[in-house]
């Protein structure tokens, strides 16, 4: 039985995928792990290049359904009590999966990490910056960093994930609406080397503008309950 499944979403990384399978056992050498390789109907050869270890799982989309459909089927099929999101193209570093598990351990239910140094041009940081700060104000979620998938949740935090083109966007919002826990730790991001991003300005930012309405009618029309937990009684003294 695992005791953390690392849920990897893939499309056309076939030049990073056998080296992140590498790099995550060597930063988790002590751990039971299970990684949940989920391929959305890549064009290129990933799938032929992840490492058939017995830990490893591979999903497969019969079509191309996107980066949120991926992460929830990856997340969904997990069988240990954590689940650790990352990306496919080698920028999110699992070394700091450590570092987050210990966090996570300390009473919180999701904690995401925030890239302190980006890598990436400055119209892309410009862009996040202000698409993070509008969101974060919008939805609540007190997150400055959505756009890093590298995140660590305990597995009760999924059923708080309603599944819709965005949603990767929206985790943290829809775990934190449902009562949860969340922290936030700096994590290492490194430069793409291998194949090309798959975001541009449309689905980075006007897509993520009309989703970010429809997540803040959903948390606003929330409606949680629990149920009354009678008080325990002693059991009758037997005759004598």
């Amino acid at each position: 039985m695992p005791s953390l499944s690392l849920v990897i979403p893939l499309y056309n990384e076939e030049g990073n995928v056998a080296d992140l399978v590498r790099e995550i056992v060597a930063a988790l050498p002590s751990t039971a792990l299970e990684l949940i390789l989920v391929d959305d109907c890549s064009t290129d050869a990933t799938v032929a290049h992840i490492p058939r270890h017995p830990f490893v799982r591979i999903l497969q989309f019969s079509e191309n359904r996107g980066q949120s459909a991926a992460m929830h089927a990856g997340i969904m099929a997990a069988s240990a009590p954590i689940i650790a999101l990352l990306d496919g193209d080698l920028q999110n570093d699992p070394r700091d999966l450590p570092a987050m598990l210990d966090l996570l351990h300390q009473g919180f239910d999701l904690v995401c990490g925030y890239r302190a140094k980006r890598r990436d041009s400055a119209f892309k940081r410009l862009q996040s910056r202000i698409a993070n700060l509008v969101r974060s104000r919008f939805t609540g979620d007190g997150v400055r960093d959505t756009g890093c998938t590298l995140k660590v949740m305990r597995a009760p935090c999924r059923h708080s994930l309603i599944l819709f083109r965005g949603m990767h966007r929206f985790i943290p919002a829809l775990i934190k609406g449902a009562g949860y826990r969340l922290a936030e730790i700096p994590v290492n991001h490194r430069p793409r080397v291998s194949g090309v991003s798959k975001y541009g300005f449309g689905n980075r930012a006007l897509r993520a503008t009309t989703d970010m309405f429809g997540v803040k009618w959903l948390l606003s029309r929330q409606c949680p309950y629990q149920l009354h937990q009678p008080p325990e009684t002693a059991p009758p003294t037997p005759p004598t």
